[in-house]
């Protein structure tokens, strides 16, 4: 039963990946990245890695996948004018997809055979938990080292994208702490029964 359940996983995320760069309107194309993230999570289900499929079903489906659907719908870009080009990259990209199915080939070939099976958390009660021993033990400075860069690629990001408009009000720390009261006060000397 597994093993069907494998195969008709494995052939709709395979499909949905295929259309994914085949669809014609970005938004479907975001629509079946989203099917292959789920399906994904379900044969991440079939191998007993529920925390990775809960991970990949959250942090992908749920923030990154519905980013690509808002971007691609509240952006007008004329998408018809960027893929002009698209046959002049035909070769080099049949070039790495023969690649990747070689790697897969490689893969599927040299396994072990039927006795081998994947131990989703080894040495540990759940696979949450074999993740974080690995992760915060073996490869501590790896990890940190990778928050860092992300930290890093965010500012970048920030910065790139940061635009200063010179219409635009903007605060100043360093005037407003100080300032003194003779600045911000002023006295007015009204005479009685006139007002302001």
């Amino acid at each position: 039963m597994e093993v069907i359940a494998f195969w008709i996983l494995a052939v709709i995320v395979g499909a949905a990946a295929v259309f994914v760069i085949a669809a014609r309107n970005p938004v479907h194309s975001v629509l079946w990245l989203i099917l292959s993230f789920f399906t994904s999570a379900a044969l991440l289900v079939l191998i007993g890695a529920e925390f990775l499929a809960m991970l990949l079903v959250v942090v992908y489906v749920g923030a990154v996948a519905v980013l690509f659907l808002f971007v691609v719908m509240m952006l007008d870009v004329d998408f018809v004018e960027l893929k002009q080009g698209f046959l002049s990259y035909l070769p080099f990209a049949a070039l790495i997809g023969l690649a990747f199915f070689a790697e897969i080939a490689m893969v599927s070939f040299a396994g072990g055979g039927e006795g081998t099976r994947i131990q989703p958390s080894p040495g540990a009660d759940s696979n949450a938990e074999a993740i974080g021993l690995v992760m915060y033990t073996d490869y501590l400075l790896l990890f940190q080292a990778a928050g860092i860069i992300l930290l890093v690629a965010m500012i970048g990001a920030i910065v790139l994208t940061l635009r200063h408009r010179p219409h635009v009000k903007r605060q100043n720390i360093a005037q407003q702490t100080s300032r003194r009261r003779a600045d911000a006060t002023e006295l007015v000397d009204v005479a009685p029964g006139k007002g302001i």
